[in-house]
Parts: C-alpha cells; sequence; structure tokens
C-alpha cells in the first residue's frame, strides 16, 4: 500500500488468500444445533455459578437490571457478529474483520487482545472447576482466596492436557462431547431456579433498598461483578464459522438463540438467588454477602436444606466450567490461526493438518499459554475485571468493522443484513465503551495503556520495517489511538475509580458523546482495497 489511501494487492499484511473460506482447510460439519450448543455452552460457564453474590452485593436486588442490560448489550453486538459471520464465515472472524475493514495495525491489535484473554479464559473456567471440586476432594485449595495446592495444580494441568488431547480430534468429536455436556449445564440451573423459587420472598428486594448504590452500582456490577464475563461467549461461534454448514443460516439463529437462552437463564437464576437469601444474612446490607455466601448456589441451597441440589450444582461446577474451557481450548487456536493468516503473526500458526482439519500448531501454543496462566493464578475474582474488559475490546470493533465494510464492499454479499446500522452500530460500540469504562481506572489504566504502547510500537516497526502502507496505516487506524488515549483520559478524571472530576452521570454521558465520535470518524477510515485482498 503506498502513501495514498489504496493499497497494492502484493501487500504482506493480508496476502490474496487470507479471506478465502475455501483456503482455511476446516471441514465444514458443525450444524445448528452444534453451533447453539457451543455459544450457550461457552456463555454458561463459572459465571453463573460465583457472580450471583458478587453483583448482589455491589448492586443488591438491583443486579436483577444489570443482567438484563448486559444480556441487551451483548445481543446487540451478536447482531453485528451476524452480518460479519454471514458475509465472511472464516475461521478466527473476530480478529480478521477488523483488518479487512482498516488494515493490518488493527488486525494486530485485536489478535493480540483477543489470544489473551481467549488463553487465560480457558485457566480462569478450569481454576474454577478446581475450587468447586475441593467440597469434594480436600487437598485441592490452600487458602479462602482460592489458590491451588502442588495437588491442585496438577489436576488442573491433567485437564488441560485431556482437553488437548480431545481438542486433537476432528471437530465433531469436540462437537458431540460439548453437546452432551452442555444438555447438563443447561438442566441444573434450571433445577436451581425451580427449587429457589419455591422458597423466595419477595420481601428481599426490598428490605434492604433495591438499589443500595444506585445506577453506579447496576453499572459496575455489569462490568466487575462477573456479568459481561458471563455473557461474552459469543466469539467462538465466529471463530468456527469455516467449520459450519450453510454458515448465512446457522451463525445467525445460533448467535441470537444463544444469547437469548442465557439472558433469560441468567435473570431467572439472579431473581431466585435474591429471593431466597435469608434476611438474617443481610443483617450488614448487601455488601458483605459475596462473602457470606462465597460459592452462592452451593451455599443457598445447603441454607435452604436443599442437600441433593448442593450436590448437584458441585457436580455441574465442575462440569460446566471445565466445559467451557473446552470451549475455549478449541475456540482460541482458530482464533490464532486467524492472526496468522492476517500477516502479523508468524506464518507457522496458520497451518492446518489436512487430516483432522485441526490447526495443530496453533493449538499446541494456547495450550502452553493455558498452562502459563495457571502459573501465578490469583483466585477467579481477581482476574474476571480485567478478561471481561480485554474480551469487550475485541467485541468493540465489530460495530466499527461492519459499518466500515458497507462503505468500503458494498456488494458484499450479505445474507443476513442488520437493519438500522445507523444507529445499532454506534449503539453497540457505545455500549461496549461504556462497559469497559465501568470496570474502573485501575483496569483501564493499563489495560488500554498497554494497547496504545503496542499499537503505537506496531507502527514504528511497521515504518522501520518499511512495510508497504506504512503512512496509509497511520491514516486509516489514527483513530483507535485516540480512542484508546481518550478513554485513559475519561477513565482518569471519572467516577469510577478515577478523580471524581467528572461525577456520575456525566462521565457516563462524556464516554457516550467520545466513543459515538470515534465510530463516526472510524467508519469513514476503512479502505476497500483491504478488502480486495480477499480472494474469495
Amino acid at each position: 500500500m503506498p502513501a495514498s489511501s489504496s493499497a497494492p494487492s502484493s501487500s504482506p499484511a493480508l496476502g490474496p488468500s487470507v479471506g478465502g473460506a475455501h483456503t482455511d482447510h476446516f471441514r465444514r460439519s458443525l450444524s445448528l444445533l452444534d453451533l447453539t450448543m457451543i455459544g450457550f455452552g461457552s456463555i454458561f460457564g463459572s459465571g453463573w455459578l460465583f457472580a450471583a453474590s458478587n453483583v448482589s452485593a455491589i448492586a443488591g436486588p438491583a443486579s436483577v437490571i444489570s443482567w438484563g442490560i448486559g444480556g441487551l448489550a451483548v445481543l446487540l453486538l451478536g447482531l453485528v457478529f451476524c452480518e460479519l459471520g454471514a458475509a465472511l464465515p472464516h475461521a478466527g472472524g473476530v480478529v480478521r474483520y477488523p483488518a479487512y475493514s482498516h488494515g493490518p495495525l488493527l488486525g494486530f491489535l485485536m489478535g493480540l487482545i483477543t489470544v489473551i484473554a481467549f488463553s487465560s479464559l480457558i485457566s480462569i473456567e478450569i481454576v474454577a472447576a478446581r475450587q468447586y471440586a475441593g467440597a469434594w476432594i480436600p487437598g485441592l485449595t490452600r487458602n479462602a482466596a482460592g489458590d491451588p495446592t502442588w495437588a491442585g495444580w496438577v489436576v488442573q494441568l491433567a485437564v488441560l492436557a485431556g482437553l488437548l488431547r480431545l481438542n486433537l480430534s476432528p471437530i465433531r468429536t469436540f462437537a458431540l462431547f460439548n453437546n452432551i455436556v452442555t444438555v447438563f449445564k443447561f438442566c441444573v440451573p434450571l433445577l436451581v431456579i425451580v427449587v429457589l423459587l419455591g422458597h423466595m420472598d419477595s420481601g428481599a428486594f426490598t428490605r434492604h433498598g433495591f438499589a443500595p448504590t444506585g445506577g453506579a452500582g447496576i453499572e459496575a456490577a455489569i462490568s466487575t461483578g462477573g456479568i459481561i464475563f458471563a455473557y461474552l461467549g459469543l466469539t467462538p461461534i465466529i471463530a468456527v464459522a469455516s467449520e459450519v454448514r450453510n454458515p448465512q443460516r446457522t451463525i445467525p439463529l445460533a448467535l441470537t438463540a444463544s444469547v437469548l437462552m442465557a439472558t433469560a437463564v441468567y435473570v431467572l437464576l439472579q431473581v431466585a438467588f435474591v429471593g431466597s437469601v435469608p434476611d438474617r444474612l443481610l443483617a450488614g446490607g448487601w455488601a458483605g454477602i459475596a462473602h457470606i455466601l462465597a460459592l452462592p448456589f452451593h451455599d443457598i441451597a445447603m441454607t435452604v436444606g436443599a442437600v441433593w441440589l448442593a450436590t448437584l450444582v458441585v457436580a455441574d461446577a465442575i462440569v460446566s466450567p471445565a466445559g467451557t474451557g473446552n470451549i475455549y481450548m478449541s475456540a482460541s487456536p482458530r482464533i490464532i490461526y486467524g492472526w496468522a493468516r492476517g500477516g502479523t503473526f508468524p506464518a507457522l500458526f496458520a497451518r492446518v493438518d489436512r487430516g483432522s482439519g485441526v490447526p495443530r500448531p496453533a493449538l499446541y501454543l494456547t495450550f502452553v499459554m493455558a498452562v502459563f496462566w495457571t502459573l501465578p493464578f490469583p483466585s477467579w475474582q481477581a482476574l474476571i475485571g480485567v478478561v471481561s474488559s480485554a474480551l469487550m475490546m475485541s467485541y468493540a470493533f465489530a460495530p466499527i468493522a461492519a459499518a466500515a465494510l458497507r462503505r468500503t464492499a458494498p456488494d458484499l454479499h450479505r445474507p443476513f443484513r442488520l437493519s438500522r446500522m445507523a444507529v445499532m452500530g454506534p449503539l453497540s460500540f457505545i455500549i461496549a465503551s461504556l462497559i469497559v469504562y465501568w470496570s474502573g481506572w485501575q483496569t483501564v489504566s493499563w489495560l488500554l495503556t498497554l494497547q496504545l504502547v503496542l499499537g503505537i510500537g506496531f507502527l514504528v516497526w511497521w515504518g522501520i520495517a518499511r512495510r508497504p502502507g506504512h503512512r496509509g496505516q497511520v491514516r486509516h487506524t489514527g483513530w483507535v489511538l485516540v480512542y484508546f488515549a481518550g478513554m485513559v483520559v475519561l477513565s482518569g478524571v471519572g467516577s469510577f475509580g478515577g478523580s471524581g472530576i467528572l461525577p456520575h452521570p456525566l462521565d457516563d454521558a462524556a464516554v457516550a458523546l467520545f466513543a459515538l465520535a470515534i465510530y463516526l470518524w472510524a467508519e469513514r477510515s476503512g479502505s476497500p482495497a483491504f478488502m480486495e485482498q480477499i480472494g474469495r
């Protein structure tokens, strides 16, 4: 790509066969049921086991609203992914779409943050399973924070090795295993809802205040309480898009169905939890409930005398996170593969075994990274804010990519075309930006500053290496650097861990207006040259 806004077809950023699904060498064997189970199974991991008491401690009974807002936010982003996934059903699409619209810098940044988030998610889920397994097997957890003993770490390593072995098999084997696990994961929460609703006390929603921390608590619960962490399971569907039968129909249906199912179950679980907490445990209000009921549904089942249900919850608490970890063990290699196909990660990881259809080098790297995240691993609660924000960043740029591609590739066949993109696109980007902002200064300051430094470093390297199109890259993606810098400043002066110069809700309004300005800038910054290099 020369200094102008166009790029020659020989640009190494996105070689000529980058996008074509026919060059990915994956087998199209996943059905609608398989894909929906992957979506629901990835959404329904350790989140439901830990988040109920955490969000209640932050927002009180109003946490039910937090779950509804979280579901709506993810559904909006999911609808954007429906358009992208149906039009471009490519492996690792979540990191490839930004590269198709704005070039290699955005592809590099999204690849990095998504791979880190996905690989750490595998570890988070396995650690959550080990923590719950400690209720049956003494000696796996060494302190109240949930840190593993040596025996606990060995168990985690053995489970990760088992997931590696399973994912070396063709994806049909993985899908069959996942379908069985997901059915079990769905049945136990439904039993919990039915039983706890039978012990429900409607007064629990008002006696200690419905929203004791106000609107700020409702918002903070979404980012730091575990809600967004619980919901963010859409990208595994996009990651395996090259292996889906009839992707133009299957991807939109599976995305929408999995989000709606998960939202309904999560909201009902929170209603059942809040309504069944005995008033004697709320003498100090809702703020301390996360410590009193650290394993919320197990502990509340014991409190109401449903020992058999507590036993089922523990069993599901081992199976459910392990099942979600397995999904991310499958999705992460596809993300790494897509990143490598974009030309900003070593080409070694863009290799697919023709016999099994598995990107083996990327899978081995995923396993090594997952093991690494278990080494200094803190408790589940300590990482969800960071991982949630990292995942949301990987989601946030989908609306921008979709809107830019509407301009730069108007003739692209879109079997699913999101209506009212002029409203839905900026709205979903604004919501994603707010969720990142609500995660607080402590998270935003280093996460987005790191992204900013890496982005500048990438552009410097791109120029020193004399890669084609360096000047064009600054023009096409300068907005993302401004976005990172602006979000750090707003977080620093805002009310979520910042100085408070911007009080609530003025800080929310400032973030929304800033995100809108960035969106309008970014959607006009794409180049058709990047899309032209896709060998469709």
